[in-house]
């Protein structure tokens, strides 16, 4: 299938995520999910989901529509991610006779639910470590450094400081994490995703050799989602860091509390630049996604041949379609599906990974 470009002006849209032994793509048809099944075979299917943005205009202004894609992503995301587990590997542990007595206790008291009682287990916990370390645990040390070694002088720099120890627990986290064997995996398929795209905006075929050729770092990933927002935080946090009273930042609790006021502003500017940095090359655009795109070398990793042969699938069937058989409940991709927005991004308001 030719997918060439060159000659078209509009701008298509088309962003995803990696998944356990898979990938999920957005494009013109709607969202799509392909994965290596264990007998070798890919399985496409097309995932049903409609943005609230297209129901409601109102949730598509400027800044707010970063906060709600973000939202939407997050939750989209993490299903087809837990699905993605269930598919490929989860069914074959679970006819496993060595099961555990909690697998067996889960599977009897939660049956063909149980996955999704994991899923929001582990949303929920997944939420609270990421505000222990995000959130809480800089705030908390700089009010330890703050008052026991400067008395109390250095209240003013308080969000740099943070915004420092932030981008170091950020960093350190992605590098232990890659040095696992089913992480690194999933890397690989991060970085099939961002090749595949690449080749399709191109304007090149998509084929395997096509696809090699790209570079898998973009300018939309999730990653870089991620590591902007830690910069923007730092500068409206600075801001507002100015007019508030000493009193609100002297305490941890009570600056946790604007942070997560502010939170939806950060990741509404941060969506609104990651679109920007994606449609325009630029000098402003290439040095605030630099950081970004740098930390995408320990989040991607080179894909194999069978790796880009599932990439390449999702992103045909996220742009055409697939035949009704394949399609998620026995559907076919209906008009609310070819209505869907490829929301360039990844996995987050952009990957997800």
């Amino acid at each position: 299938m030719s997918n060439k470009q060159k000659d078209k002006k509009e701008y298509v849209a088309v962003g995803g995520q990696a998944l356990m032994e898979g990938i999920m793509m957005r494009g013109p048809k709607g969202s799509a999910m392909a994965l290596r099944l264990p007998d070798g075979s890919i399985d496409v299917e097309m995932k049903k989901f409609v943005s609230i943005r297209k129901k409601y205009k109102f949730f598509n202004i400027p800044v707010l529509r970063g906060v709600v894609s973000f939202i939407e992503s997050m939750i989209f995301g993490y299903n087809c991610l837990m699905e993605s587990a269930e598919k490929t590997s989860l069914d074959d542990l679970s006819a496993d006779e060595s099961d555990s007595k909690l697998d067996k206790w889960l599977s009897d008291h939660f049956g063909p639910k149980m996955m999704s009682v994991i899923g929001i287990v582990s949303m929920v916990l997944s939420l609270g470590i990421s505000f222990l370390l995000f959130m809480y645990a800089p705030s908390k040390l700089f009010t330890f450094v703050n008052e026991r070694l400067f008395d109390g002088g250095i209240l003013k720099i308080r969000t740099l400081f943070e915004g420092i120890i932030r981008i170091i627990i950020f960093v350190t986290y992605m590098v232990v994490v890659s040095k696992m064997k089913e992480i690194h995996r999933v890397y690989m398929y991060h970085g099939a995703e961002h090749k595949s795209i690449f080749c399709f905006e191109a304007g090149l075929d998509l084929t395997v050799e096509n696809v090699k050729k790209q570079i898998r770092f973009h300018p939309r990933c999730g990653t870089s989602f991620i590591f902007l927002s830690i910069i923007i935080s730092i500068i409206i946090s600075s801001v507002f860091a100015l007019i508030l009273p000493d009193f609100i930042l002297q305490s941890t609790w009570r600056w946790v509390l604007i942070k997560l006021l502010i939170l939806p502003l950060i990741l509404g500017v941060g969506f609104e630049f990651i679109q920007l940095a994606g449609k325009y090359q630029n000098r402003l655009t290439k040095a605030l996604s630099a950081p970004g795109l740098w930390m995408q070398r320990i989040t991607t990793a080179e894909p194999t041949d069978d790796i880009i042969e599932v990439g390449i699938a999702a992103l045909k069937a996220a742009l055409n379609g697939v035949p009704e058989k394949t399609v998620t409940d026995g559907q076919s991709a209906n008009s609310e599906q070819a209505e869907t927005e490829a929301d360039s991004g990844e996995g987050q308001p952009v990957d997800e990974n």
